[in-house]
C-alpha cells in the first residue's frame, strides 16, 4: 500500500468511525486523523490498521478499535499539559495520539516486544515496562490515567495514583458486556459511570478474584 492509500483510509475512519460514533472532541478526532495507525500494527497487518475491529499484535494482545480510542479520549478531556499515564499501551498509537494532543505521556506495557515497537514509533513517550495492574506509581500523581482496554476491574492501587481531582477512563467488563467508564477522584473518593458499550480489547492481569461458592 501506498501513503497515498493510508492517507484515505484514514480519512474514512475520520468520517464513518469517529463522527458517527460520539466522538465529538474536534482536537481528539484532528490528532486521530494526522497519527499514521498502521505504523503501530507492523508491516504485515498495516492493512488492517483502520478496520472498525480489534487488530491482532501477537501474543494474544490487540489494538483497540478507533472508536474505542476516540471515545476514551474524548471521555478524557485531554488538555495540553495533563500528566497521562497509560495502562496497557501496546504498540503505542492510544500515547502517540495523546502526545499530539500536547500531554506528558507515560505509557506502561508490560510485554517487551510490544515496548520495542511503541519506543520506535510513539516518539515524545516515557515508557515503562512492569505489570499493567501496577500502573506506575513512580511517575504520580497524573490528572488522568487511560486503561486502555478492558477489565473486570480497576486496581486500588492505580486510583491511588491519581491527583485530587484526576480523571481516570477505561472499560470494565460486567455481566460478559464491555462497557466504557469514566470517574473522577475526590478526596479519597472515587467511582466510575458507563458511557457507551464497545467491543475494547481484553488486558491481560485485572482478573477479579474469585469468590468461593458453597
Amino acid at each position: 500500500m501506498t501513503e497515498q492509500n493510508f492517507e484515505q483510509m484514514r480519512r474514512a475512519m475520520v468520517v464513518s468511525q469517529l463522527r458517527t460514533t460520539g466522538v465529538s472532541d474536534a482536537r481528539v478526532v484532528s490528532a486521530m486523523g494526522s497519527v499514521p495507525r498502521e505504523r503501530f500494527v507492523g508491516p504485515d497487518r498495516a492493512a488492517l490498521a483502520y478496520l472498525d475491529t480489534p487488530v491482532p499484535l501477537g501474543g494474544g494482545r490487540a489494538l483497540n478499535p478507533p472508536m474505542v480510542t476516540g471515545r476514551l479520549l474524548t471521555e478524557g478531556q485531554i488538555v495540553p499539559g495533563d500528566k497521562v499515564l497509560l495502562i496497557g499501551a501496546a504498540t503505542g498509537y492510544a500515547a502517540a495520539v495523546l502526545a499530539a494532543l500536547g500531554a506528558e505521556v507515560t505509557a506502561v506495557e508490560d510485554d517487551p516486544a510490544l515496548v520495542a515497537m511503541g519506543k520506535a514509533a510513539a516518539g515524545s513517550v516515557t515508557w515503562v515496562e512492569a505489570p499493567l495492574s501496577a500502573g506506575y506509581a513512580g511517575g504520580a500523581p497524573y490528572s488522568l490515567i487511560v486503561i486502555d482496554g478492558a477489565v473486570e476491574e480497576i486496581p486500588a492501587a492505580i486510583v491511588d495514583q491519581l491527583a485530587d481531582g484526576g480523571r481516570l477512563v477505561g472499560a470494565i467488563v460486567q455481566d460478559g458486556v464491555t462497557r466504557l467508564v469514566s470517574g473522577v477522584r475526590i478526596g479519597k473518593g472515587f467511582g466510575t459511570k458507563a458511557f457507551a458499550d464497545a467491543d475494547a480489547v481484553r488486558l491481560p492481569g485485572f482478573a477479579r478474584p474469585k469468590t468461593f461458592s458453597f
